[in-house]
């Protein structure tokens, strides 16, 4: 279903348009996919229209800082658990290495590793990534859960702007969608 078209010499619809007049299910669905708790795709949904995208940004930031330890386990549970880089053997070693930080994460936190590195220049992206996985394993569980809820809260502002400015064909991928497909792994930029 699209939204109506404006009117004739109206002005053209801002790029939040679609998501403010998309149907109530549509839109949590939508938004469910930048952040998998169902609370907080209710709450950003219910506070629409947003008259620009900070609002948006404040609404789901707000959201972020409002989950219970169920909303943030709900969400950290939808994040994909196995890192993602570019196919090709100059990645082998580095794509070892993950799969044994991620592994020893999930042992140590019993939740995916999520991190974003939104303004991360691309060749400093995996260093970066790897220099937080050996950080953040020597944290407690309540400070990481805390660092996790945050990164968590970023992504979702992340993948909020990219829904915005190419919903549909451009939107985060649903619930039970591969994000892998679509570039967008727990910790690639976006």
């Amino acid at each position: 279903m699209h939204p109506p078209a404006p009117a004739p010499g109206a002005a053209p619809p801002t790029p939040l348009h679609h998501l403010n007049a998309a149907p109530p299910d549509e839109a949590r669905r939508a938004l469910a996919a930048c952040c998998a708790s169902r609370h907080w795709a209710r709450q950003v949904a219910a506070h629409r229209p947003y008259p620009d995208l900070d609002a948006l940004l404040a609404a789901a930031d707000e959201a972020a800082y409002d989950l219970t330890p169920a909303d943030l386990t709900e969400a950290l549970a939808a994040e994909p658990l196995e890192p993602v880089l570019p196919p090709g053997s100059a990645y082998s070693a580095a794509a070892t290495a993950l799969r044994a930080a991620h592994a020893a994460y999930e042992r140590r936190f019993g939740h995916a590793f999520v991190i974003c590195l939104a303004g991360t220049a691309p060749g400093e992206a995996l260093d970066h990534l790897l220099a937080s996985l050996r950080d953040r394993l020597g944290n407690d569980r309540e400070e990481e859960r805390a660092v996790a809820a945050d990164e968590l809260r970023r992504l979702a502002r992340a993948r909020l702007v990219r829904l915005v400015r190419h919903w549909p064909e451009g939107r985060a991928p649903l619930p039970g969608e591969p994000r892998t497909s679509r570039g967008d792994s727990p910790y690639v930029p976006v």
